[in-house]
């Protein structure tokens, strides 16, 4: 069966001038040079710009860029023409931006996520991608609240396909390294003040790289059933550890838990776990009252169940990145971006 990234194929994906967009259009076009159309969905004319410069159209011959936001669900529709698999990955993050600017934040996060579902369900679009984060699972803050709502509109909407096409899925994971905001180049920047603001000295955050990112919203296209949410076996790290990498004669100010910040993170709930199954490299959290049941699941793909009350906890994760490992990850990321 040919497979929805093969060559001759139209993909979109919303908010792809960010982080992850710049990382998986470079992907893309690596493993999928004749790649029929590959249509960059977002707000930010500048960033439109300086992305086509570091991927020319008279090179890359299927790249085309497209200034809407998800909020305009006209214009999501007239993008999607034609289109064969949506990655949506644009969503305001800023936790204290969300809490002071609510509805700015659920209109972007859950009427812009329906926008999309019904812009895909209104045209021929096959597989769609949905980006979630691990603050979604037990929200404590406005924006993973609003993450849970988009997953919850994601994963329902394969009930409403009717007779089209189309598979609609969700891939959940924690931090990406060195994302804009996060507390990597947050320390780079701070240690030349010689002092480091530690929140908490026993939080601790899961860790995946962007290529890991990119490579399993690949994989959720290729090989999702629909309904899933797909979490990824991932260390994690503590914030101190953090700055010892970094910042190793730096003094540690300790400044307390932000409003809206948890000391841990977690990706899949108790409550999640009877709908959960451990797929080796990834868990699934499967749909409840969907269209197959965990135990066929489990005899089509491999997958088996996770033992009932099972948690994926930052603060209990069995992989831990040790200083010494951080600073290798760190030093490689930021060659990585001097080189890009």
């Amino acid at each position: 069966m040919e497979t929805p990234l093969r060559n001759n194929k139209s993909i979109l994906i919303t908010g792809g001038t960010g982080s992850f967009g710049k990382a998986f259009v470079k992907t893309v076009l690596t493993r999928c040079p004749d790649i029929k159309r590959l249509v960059i969905y977002s707000r930010d004319e500048l960033k439109q710009f300086e992305m086509s410069q570091q991927f020319p159209s008279d090179q890359y011959k299927g790249i085309r860029f497209f200034i809407g936001d998800v909020r305009d669900k006209d214009r999501l529709r007239r993008a999607m023409e034609g289109i064969d698999v949506v990655v949506h990955a644009a969503a305001l993050k800023q936790v204290p931006a969300a809490e002071y600017n609510p509805f700015e934040c659920i209109k972007t996060n859950v009427l812009g996520a329906q926008n999309v579902i019904e812009a895909c369900l209104d045209t021929d679009v096959q597989r769609v991608v949905a980006l979630s984060t691990d603050k979604a699972a037990a929200p404590i803050n406005l924006y993973g609240a609003t993450k849970l709502c988009s997953d919850k509109l994601f994963v329902a909407a394969n009930n409403i396909k009717g007779h089209r096409d189309v598979r609609f899925s969700v891939v959940r994971y924690g931090n990406v390294m060195g994302s804009r905001g996060s507390v990597i180049p947050f320390f780079l920047e701070k240690r030349r003040t010689g002092v480091l603001p530690i929140t908490d000295l026993g939080m601790t955050r899961f860790n995946i790289s962007l290529q890991e990112g990119v490579d399993m919203v690949l994989w959720s296209i290729d090989n999702a059933w629909g309904g899933e949410v797909l979490v990824p076996k991932i260390p994690s790290y503590r914030t101190v550890d953090v700055a010892k990498a970094i910042g190793p004669e730096c003094e540690h100010s300790i400044i307390g838990v932000r409003p809206g910040e948890k000391i841990h993170e977690e990706m899949i709930t108790a409550s999640d776990s009877f709908n959960t199954v451990d797929m080796g490299s990834y868990y699934a959290i499967l749909p409840s009252g969907g269209a197959y049941s965990v135990a066929d699941y489990c005899a089509k793909t491999g997958a088996r169940p996770v033992e009932p009350g099972f948690s994926y906890n930052s603060g209990r994760n069995a992989h831990f990145l040790s200083v010494d490992e951080l600073r290798d990850l760190i030093q490689s990321h930021i060659d990585q971006s001097n080189a890009g």
